[in-house]
């Protein structure tokens, strides 16, 4: 009598694998990791021997490679309009100026928005062409904080 044994790959119905290991492993061609040099980068140790062999040096990355990392000021900016419109809450008068420090009220930038009704005295880090030129055609001065 024949006696019929049942496929071991049936026990594997179901589960993730089907009983070729990781998750994935046994896709097709795709498993390999592509095609000549590929994946022999800074982590791809497994391959040396097989280009020492071959008198060919290790393909990848030599050593630690970071880009230099440069801080850029977050520029907040503010209009003529708003500089004039909280001048005497914002600064201190002296004799016939009115002085703001921008700086201090966390602002980098001065735009030439609006129009200037007060002889002000601005210091900010940095102004538009047209706001120094408004703010000094109405008396007053822009200054630049040095760095």
């Amino acid at each position: 009598m024949v006696v019929r044994k049942a496929k071991r790959n049936r026990h594997q119905r179901g589960r993730t694998t089907g009983g070729w290991g990781f998750s994935k492993r046994h896709r097709g061609k795709g498993s390999r990791g592509g095609h000549g040099h590929s994946g022999t980068g800074k982590r791809g140790a497994h391959n040396e021997s097989y280009y020492y062999s071959k008198g060919i040096e290790p393909l990848g990355k030599v050593g630690m490679q970071f880009k230099a990392r440069t801080y850029k000021m977050p520029v907040k900016t503010i209009s003529l309009e708003m500089v004039d419109k909280h001048a005497e809450a914002w600064g201190k008068k002296t004799q016939d100026i009115i002085e703001i420090d921008l700086t201090s009220k966390g602002f980098t930038k001065v735009l030439s928005n609006g129009t200037v009704n007060h002889k002000l005295k601005v210091i900010c880090y940095q102004f538009s062409e047209s706001a120094k030129k408004k703010i000094e055609e109405a008396g007053g001065q822009a200054v630049q904080p040095k760095a």
